[in-house]
């Protein structure tokens, strides 16, 4: 098979367009992983490793710092959005806003810089947008955590050019009530459990949410009802119910706090837990972060949702959310990205990386 030849010397926007056509919905990412690897093999300043689909790309100038840059390859399923086309300085197209502008970033910045004032870990990989155990970076977090050993990470998911701080934690549990059989001609002999539900679904529809501020930005957590099942037939009475319940909860809280919380919330109900994945505190007060956000514009916002930075934060390397694309619209037949957005991004890095950030984008 041909490998797709990606131009790390075209202008971002070009090199965004070529990623979004090169097809890499989730455990497709061989070719533009091929792609990838070929275009930063050819950079002699880069030392590259190779992990399945997920490209790891350093410099090794003996810096003081070393800072991890980070994007996913893979895509939700096809839409009917590709391939790409750019109307009237907006990138349409599967991927454009999660995350191939991003991603262009990156290698533009792994091609064009090559003594930056940290050493950088440039980590592109796969399988983030489905199950958590096939996830690139998880799996070499596992595998070669010593890749990832850095002062500060920043993971390029959509967030306007914006740095979204931390994330939240997130869990789910199954909530059951449970009731009695009998035939519904003669349901006076049974007990059923959909209708006891509707304590659970009363008890979620009172829930206050808690919105605690932690370094300087408020968070929101929500308690929510995603899912609901029950019935045997339509003549029994169902003797069993289940509410699946999402709760998004602030870094501040460690999942066993979490999960404390949703069982004390629900008390009297049988609760269990099906998933859960811990949040990123924020961690502004590390000096890599900080200086950062200062060179990118000071504003920082909570992030709400969960990513990669959690794995980060997990092995000890604060990190932030900065890319080009808005969140709203991952994962949406008409995702697009706006132009301006891709080159902010890549701009304001790239004076960060050289140590002299410029303020253009701030006044």
């Amino acid at each position: 098979m041909t490998v797709p030849v990606l131009d790390l010397s075209a202008d971002v926007v070009t090199l965004t367009r070529q990623l979004v056509d090169i097809e890499s919905v989730s455990r497709n990412e061989r070719v533009i992983a091929d792609a990838v690897e070929a275009a930063l093999a050819a950079l002699p300043h880069l030392s590259v490793n190779r992990r399945g689909n997920t490209l790891v790309a350093r410099t090794d100038l003996g810096r003081t710092s070393r800072v991890v840059i980070a994007g996913h390859l893979d895509t939700v399923p096809i839409n009917g959005n590709l391939p790409s086309r750019l109307e009237g300085g907006v990138l349409h197209g599967l991927g454009t806003c999660d995350m191939k502008g991003g991603d262009a970033v990156i290698l533009r910045l792994a091609a064009t810089v090559p003594e930056p004032v940290h050493d950088v870990t440039f980590v592109l990989y796969d399988c983030e947008e489905i199950d958590s155990s096939l996830n690139g970076l998880r799996l070499l977090s596992e595998s070669d955590p010593a890749l990832l050993e850095a002062d500060f990470a920043i993971l390029m998911e959509p967030s306007n050019a914006g740095v979204e701080a931390g994330c939240q934690g997130t869990l789910r549990v199954e909530v059951r009530t449970h009731g009695e059989r009998a035939h519904s001609a003669r349901s006076w002999k049974g007990v059923n459990a959909i209708h006891a539900a509707a304590a659970v679904l009363t008890r979620l529809d009172e829930y206050d949410a808690r919105c605690p501020v932690i370094d300087g930005l408020e968070n929101h957590e929500g308690l929510n009802a995603v899912g609901i099942s029950g019935g045997v037939a339509g003549n029994v009475i169902p003797d069993e119910c289940v509410v699946t319940v999402n709760f998004r909860f602030a870094p501040d809280r460690s999942e066993g706090e979490a999960l404390a919380f949703v069982q004390e919330f629900f008390d009297g109900f049988d609760v269990t837990l099906t998933d859960s994945a811990p949040g990123a505190l924020p961690g502004l007060d590390h000096p890599a972060a900080s200086a950062f956000v200062d060179a990118v514009g000071g504003v920082v916002n909570p992030k709400f949702g969960w990513t990669d930075v959690a794995r980060f934060t997990a092995l000890g390397v604060p990190a932030v959310n900065y890319g080009p694309g808005d969140p709203l619209l991952a994962h949406k037949q008409e995702e697009f990205v706006e132009v301006a957005q891709i080159e902010q991004c890549e701009r304001q890095l790239r004076q960060w990386l050289l140590g002299n950030p410029t303020r253009e984008d701030q006044e």
